[in-house]
């Protein structure tokens, strides 16, 4: 039960991405339709905390959990590679009215249809694994 802390995180992301509506499917409709901010103000809000908490955890040099420096490796500039996977992505989430994030606490809310978003996630996420050295990086 040493990881416990990580169930718990996750529970309390779970109860608060229900409760925000960020998992709604009609906010994600509203968002993909540009009738409503709700979603952009959750994401935006997501990268203006995010920014500096990265840089934050950069000067101070933060640890992980098992006393290593983080280190993020910086991405590579590629324009096709972000505009595919980011239009497969958006799609994906277009279809669906899921980010894979909280697909698991959908259907922990009782929507056992994500059941099947979840294991095309997982599909996906192994196709790419196999396809990875033929794709363009």
């Amino acid at each position: 039960m040493k990881n416990i802390k990580f169930i718990l995180t996750g529970m309390l992301l779970g109860i608060v991405l229900v409760k925000s509506e960020a998992v709604s499917w009609y906010r994600i409709f509203e968002m993909f339709h540009f009738e409503s901010f709700h979603m952009y103000g959750i994401i935006g809000s997501a990268i203006l905390t995010g920014i500096p908490l990265i840089q934050l955890s950069k000067k101070f040099k933060i640890k992980n959990d098992k006393g290593d420096p983080i280190i993020l490796e910086p991405k590579e500039k590629s324009k096709y590679r972000y505009l595919i996977g980011g239009s497969i992505f958006g799609l994906g989430w277009a279809l669906t009215g899921a980010c894979p994030g909280p697909i698991f606490t959908l259907i922990g809310t009782g929507l056992l249809s994500m059941i099947i978003v979840l294991l095309a996630a997982v599909a996906g996420t192994f196709a790419y694994g196999l396809l990875k050295t033929k794709l363009p990086h």
